[in-house]
Formats: structure tokens, sequence, C-alpha cells
């Protein structure tokens, strides 16, 4: 293999990212996670994803939260890094993190349809129980960062906005992110998101003076340039590696159901790129190829939770040793889960 074969494919992978996530995808979820960081309520954000919330409400409404996103491991990143600049608590916003991509609804379905009800139904449930316990370690490991955090986000001023106005935006600019993902042509999202988005901007001149936009444009292009180049990189690379790791060779070390196989399957998954829903055919192949369903699990819990550009995107946001703990923690989860369930339901 040659590297002008590796520089082709990793090539090749970035143009079909670009082409399917930039404009329905990045650009609306940059967008709203600028609108999070700039326009909406503190006290709102602080209300359910704080350090301080009772963790019986934030966990769940993080770990549910993204039943109807559409996102895959990268366009949940720029949300993310909203609810996380403006004071969320690195428990629920890991939590967050780990279970948009990995629960929402189209993916859920669409696993139960072509792996079957059983995988599909313990995809959801363990990647719900797997977002709680990943947010409830990182917030004990980081316990005293989050409260020094907190206390200097409640310390800042913030300026009054109607909070009526704040959530028809966050519900329009929700919208378009989500029929973005669900209309798969150009003609639909042309008649329906068209006037969506004509409709956020006379409202957003409406509703917010000159200063609320700019710091609103300023937070999304912030999180643009800090985001996307990372992105592109890591999208790159993880077409060299999908290229030097052919499928026959994963599927050689994940035929059983052992500690090793689920291992090998959480590792691989975390370094490729899934787009949304596309796991779930790449999976499908290698079962077809003699892949366990333990390991099938655990890939699709590592996989639309973690990528090479989301690890690279994370650890920039969130700094390396948080990075580093959340990232962890996921391969070892997902890894108990696809032994537990091979070894229980699949036995």
């Amino acid at each position: 293999m040659t590297i002008e074969t590796l520089l082709l494919a990793g090539i090749e992978t970035l143009k079909e990212y670009l082409a399917l996530h930039v404009l329905m995808c990045l650009v609306p979820a940059f967008f709203l996670a600028g609108a999070i960081a700039s326009l909406f309520s503190k006290e709102s954000v602080l209300r359910y994803f704080g350090a301080d919330a009772p963790k019986y409400i934030s966990y769940s409404v993080a770990s549910v939260s993204g039943v109807l996103l559409a996102v895959c491991s990268c366009t949940v990143l720029p949300l993310f890094a909203g609810i996380y600049r403006r004071g969320a608590g690195i428990g629920p916003a890991s939590t967050f993190l780990f279970s948009a991509p990995a629960i929402n609804l189209l993916a859920i379905v669409y696993t139960a349809q072509i792996l079957g009800f059983e995988i599909g139904a313990a995809r959801a449930v363990a990647a719900v129980g797997m977002s709680i316990v990943t947010g409830l370690v990182m917030a004990t490991v980081f316990r005293s960062e989050d409260r020094a955090k907190s206390r200097m986000i409640s310390a800042a001023g913030e300026s009054e906005i109607n909070p009526l106005h704040q959530t028809a935006l966050f519900v329009l600019l929700l919208a378009i992110l989500v029929l973005g993902g669900v209309i798969g042509t150009w003609l639909w999202r042309g008649l329906i998101i068209g006037p969506l988005v004509l409709l956020t901007i006379y409202v957003s001149r409406k509703w917010f003076d000159d200063e609320q936009i700019h710091d609103w444009l300023y937070e999304t292009w912030d999180l643009t340039k800090k985001i996307f180049p990372l992105l592109l990189v890591g999208v790159f690379f993880a077409g060299i590696i999908i290229e030097l790791v052919p499928a026959d060779l994963v599927v050689r070390f994940v035929g059983g159901n052992s500690i090793r196989s689920n291992l090998i399957a959480s590792v691989a998954a975390a370094l490729m790129y899934f787009a949304t829903l596309t796991e779930v055919p790449i999976i499908d192949s290698l079962t077809r190829l003699g892949m366990g369903p333990g390991p099938v699990l655990a890939m699709l819990l590592a996989g639309p939770a973690l990528s090479l550009p989301n690890m690279i995107v994370i650890s920039r946001v969130m700094g390396v040793r948080k990075a580093s703990v959340y990232i962890t923690i996921t391969v070892i989860m997902a890894t108990i889960a696809g032994f537990v369930a091979g070894n229980t339901i699949w036995r």
C-alpha cells in the first residue's frame, strides 16, 4: 500500500464528510452552540446541567436529550462545547456528549430493523446507562475543578434576555438541525428548512439587539475556528486508518465474545469515524463476516460516541486530562457492556 493510496483514502473520506455534513449538520450545530454560549440564560443551563443541580434531574435530562437529535460524534461537539462553556458541570456535559450521538431515535430504530430487535434494545438501554455512569465518574474525578468553575460562572454578570425569545430561538435552531439530518432531498430541504432559516433571521433581528447578535456570531465563529479545522484533520486521518486496517483483519479478532474481542471492537470503533446511521450497515457487513454479537454491541456503543476527530476536539474543549479519562471510561464501559450482553442475552 503506497503513501499515495493512503493520502487518496484520507482525501476521499474528507470530501464525503464535507459533502454530507457541513451544510445541513455542522452549520446549524455551530449556530445553535453559539446561541447557547451567548444568548441563553446561564440559569437555565445551570438548572439542568450545573454541577450543583440535583443529580436525578441533570443526568436524566442529559442522558435522553439526544433522542431526537440525529447527530454523529462530530456534530455533537459544538453543542457540547456550547453548554460546557455556559456552565454545565463536567458530569452532565459528559453524559450529553456520550448519549446524544448514541441514542438518537433514528439510530435506535434503524439498528433494530437491520441488526435485530434485541441488539437495538440493548443498544438503547446500554447507551443511557453508560452515559450516566460516564458522567458520574467524570464528576467524581474532577469534582474540585467543577466547583471552582461553577463559582466563577455564578459570579459573572449576564444581560437580560426574554426567556420566551430564548426558547423560541432554541426551538427554531433545533428544528433546522434535526430536519437537516432527517430530510434527504434538497427539494424538500429548500421547501421546509428554507422558510425556517428566513424566520430565524427575522425573529433574531426583531428580538435581539446588535450587541447580542454580535456576541452570538462571535461565539459561533469562535467555536467554528477552534473545532472545524481539528475535525477536518481527524476525518482525514480516520480515512487513512480505515484503509490501513481492513475489515477482514478486524473480524478475525472480534469473532468471539472474549474480553479481548470486545476491547478490540471498542478501540477500533473509537478510532473510526461513523457518520449518523452509517455505523449500522458497516457493522451489519462485519456480522456477515463472523463478528460476534457482543463486539457488535461494543462497537455500536463506542463508535457513535467516539471517533478520531471527536477525540482531538474534546481534548481542546475540556483539556487533555479530562478527555483522556472520558475516552478511557467510554472504551472500558463499551467493552464491559458487550462482554456482559454477549454472555447473557446472546449466550
